[in-house]
């Protein structure tokens, strides 16, 4: 369900080479020639659930085995993907092209820039046709001499799958932590690697998320542990070096199944925080990061509908909340008093139509980014005079954050910028001159000319009034607009995610062959604000998929795209989308790709042994409220197949995601082909090594996505 912060605009799917075809007593398909294989039929086993006065029926419920090991489960997943190879056979060509021009694109020996934490400077190295990067530090901003960290082509070596998923120096520089997940269910193993004689110290703590956090001894780490069954982090432990796992200390334990469990550490590194993360309620507890016996203290008591987050300064605590404020303000409240509200002093007033989203504290500065009418801004405010400076940007539709401000010394403040035709770049802005300097652009190789492209950012008004902002790209040589040109339509639209237009080397490979690319910003977003994501949520989820669709006649319309070449794309909670898409319009698309798609609400809302379900509640609502059942019913993806035509359509899955489980697109693709009226192709594809995040490695990865691009392409070109 909940996206990783990871769904990248060109979004990668997930690939398993050719499987094997064995028989079934659940499963049953047609007979197997050397020139195809037929459409697997799945066995309908009635599963019945009762509630509200409804008798829910799910027959293929037997699709789902959480143990991953069912041989009949197994067979009917190995013969879908056998009989996707076959009908994309023909674009095995075509997708080894891709992959070749993807990769040509992409420089093979690229550094990071190195960013300062204490006395060191770290950065990472990909070389050549390595799938994943070095990490070095070095001692001068310019990364000379470099001490090698670790090596995670090494570390992936045994594993078909491997990520790691954070790393965490000690505070005296000698210890790194790390961990890693090798089965892509996010559940991680911390090491510790020894940075001053190269030893991997015995402590591995198993089960944990993927964040570790140092107390100030050098020896104490603080982790928290994943329930092995809902997947959810509950409890935070204390570990000291050298000691069993078995005998680390329960340091707070999260009763309250509803609420994500996060750690950070304070930029003077005095403090560590313990975050409480629901969707509409959030909070912070603290304690000294010098003291391995402290307990967590809650900075304030919580309160449905109440966040805040904070930052330490000095003796302040700088406070981003939404009390009283639907789109945030700041605030700002001294340590030792800031459990009571009455003593916050607001340093950003609340803005009804700008959204401030984030804020970054230097000793005398303090940097902020806020988003008005959809387009992000961050400004420079000098502490003691309140003197501020915005920093300016040009194109029509970009993406912005701040990174890599570890130091509260310092007096420049960095800033990665990218549109939807200018690569990642990287700059630092100095906070008392505002004088800028690029530290680095991304290359793209080859004959690529940014001015060859075109972006544009239009509103397109929805079937309610409501304007809904869209980002658009496309070759300028290959556009023209009179209805003649393939589009691809990208959305997401939930958790308040907004999806801003960055740069894609991949998505080149489609503009350069004449696709439009578009971006829907629609409502369950934050593009225009907090009321924008209240908008498209629960028992207003509906006008997410409405703007997507009214976005996509608005297109067509105003001749962005050929109205018969029309191609919709999402994955996750954008999966969702796109099965209440093809529900409501299929007649508008002439194929989807949903990738690890959430389509099967109902039951998994109701099903609070599933990953996520309790912590999204107040996303979608509690289906055991008749109110909220019935509302998800009405849009529900797998409850609402219906006899009726259907695009050609890609699903795409991992058998070990952890955020939407592979039996649900399983099960829809199963319901689809028993009900649809066409004779369009229904692919699924599931990934058997991978899980929501598609498959580990740089090119790696390109495989997936060319294989997503060959399905538009060839479909567009006719020839499928």
């Amino acid at each position: 369900m909940k996206q990783s912060v990871l769904w990248q605009l060109a979004l990668s799917s997930v690939i398993l080479a050719t499987g094997c075809q064995s028989t079934s007593t659940i499963s049953q398909t047609s007979s197997v020639s050397s020139q195809s294989v037929t459409a697997p039929i799945a066995a309908k086993i009635p599963h019945k659930t009762e509630i509200h006065g409804y008798e829910l029926v799910d027959n293929y419920h037997w699709l789902r085995d959480d143990t991953r090991s069912s041989e009949q489960v197994i067979s009917h997943l190995e013969k879908e993907n056998s009989y996707t190879d076959s009908v994309l056979a023909q674009s095995e060509a075509l997708q080894s092209q891709l992959f070749s021009e993807i990769k040509a694109k992409i420089v093979k020996d690229n550094r990071s820039v190195p960013v300062q934490k204490g006395r060191y400077f770290y950065f990472n190295e990909t070389v050549g046709e390595q799938e994943y990067a070095t990490i070095y530090r070095s001692l001068t901003v310019d990364g000379a001499n470099p001490e090698l960290l670790l090596d995670i082509n090494e570390l992936a070596k045994p594993h078909e799958f491997y990520d790691l998923g954070g790393i965490e120096v000690s505070p005296n520089a000698n210890l790194l932590a790390y961990t890693e997940d090798t089965l892509s269910r996010r559940i991680y193993t911390v090491r510790v690697k020894n940075l001053t004689t190269g030893e991997t110290l015995k402590d591995a703590l198993k089960g944990v998320q993927g964040g570790v956090v140092w107390a100030n001894d050098n020896q104490t780490l603080y982790y928290i542990k994943k329930d092995p069954v809902s997947l959810l982090g509950t409890q935070v432990f204390r570990h000291t070096l050298g000691t069993a796992q078995e005998q680390d200390e329960l340091v707070y334990e999260e009763a309250d199944n509803t609420y994500y469990t996060y750690l950070s550490r304070s930029k003077d590194g005095e403090q560590i925080f313990i975050h409480h993360y629901s969707t509409e309620s959030k909070g912070v507890s603290a304690l000294s990061a010098d003291d391995v016996k402290a307990k967590p203290r809650r900075l304030l008591a919580r309160e449905k509908g109440l966040e805040y987050s904070v930052s330490k300064h000095k003796d302040w605590y700088y406070i981003l909340t939404n009390l009283n404020a639907v789109n945030f303000k700041l605030m700002k409240a001294k340590i030792d008093a800031v459990s009571d509200k009455a003593n916050w002093q607001t340093v950003i007033e609340h803005q009804p139509n700008v959204r401030l989203e984030d804020f970054t504290l230097f000793d005398e500065h303090l940097v902020y980014q806020s988003r008005a009418q959809g387009q992000s801004k961050i400004t420079i405010r000098e502490l003691a005079k309140n003197k501020e400076r915005q920093i300016e940007f040009n194109d029509p539709a970009y993406r912005v954050s701040m990174t890599g401000n570890n130091t509260l010394s310092s007096d420049r403040v960095r800033v990665q910028y990218a549109s939807m035709t200018t690569p990642k770049t990287t700059f630092e802005v100095d906070l008392n001159d505002y004088s800028k300097v690029t530290l680095k652009q991304d290359k793209v190789l080859g004959d690529f000319n940014a001015a060859d492209y075109q972006s544009e950012r239009i509103f397109v008004t929805a079937r309610d009034g409501i304007k809904v902002p869209v980002s658009i790209v496309y070759k300028k040589s290959l556009f023209k607009k009179d209805g003649t040109n393939p589009l691809l339509q990208y959305g997401y639209g939930s958790y308040g995610y907004t999806v801003d237009p960055g740069f894609s080397i991949s998505r080149l490979s489609l503009l350069d062959r004449g696709f439009v690319y578009a971006i829907a910003h629609i409502r369950g977003s934050q593009m225009l604000g907090r009321p924008w994501y209240e908008d498209g949520k629960k028992l207003h989820k509906k006008n997410t998929f409405n703007d997507f669709v009214d976005v996509t006649k608005a297109l067509i319309s105003q001749g962005y795209g050929d109205k018969k070449r029309i191609y919709a794309q999402g994955g996750s909670a954008g999966g969702l989308l796109m099965g209440a898409v093809v529900n409501q319009a299929p007649e508008l698309y002439h194929g989807v790709h949903a990738a690890v798609p959430f389509v099967d609400v109902i039951n998994t809302m109701l099903d609070e042994s599933l990953p996520l379900t309790t912590n999204e509640y107040d996303e979608w609502g509690n289906p055991n409220d008749k109110t909220y059942f019935d509302y998800m019913r009405s849009y529900s993806p797998y409850d609402q197949v219906s006899k009726q035509a259907y695009p050609n359509m890609l699903v795409t899955t991992g058998l070990h995601d952890s955020q939407v489980q592979y039996f649900e697109p399983a099960k829809w693709v199963a319901k689809l082909r028993e009900m649809k009226t066409d004779d369009n192709k229904l692919l699924l594809k599931v990934d058997m090594e991978a899980g929501h995040g598609g498959a580990s490695g740089r090119f790696k990865s390109i495989k997936d996505t060319a294989l997503n691009y060959a399905f538009f392409i060839e479909l567009a070109n006719g020839r499928l």
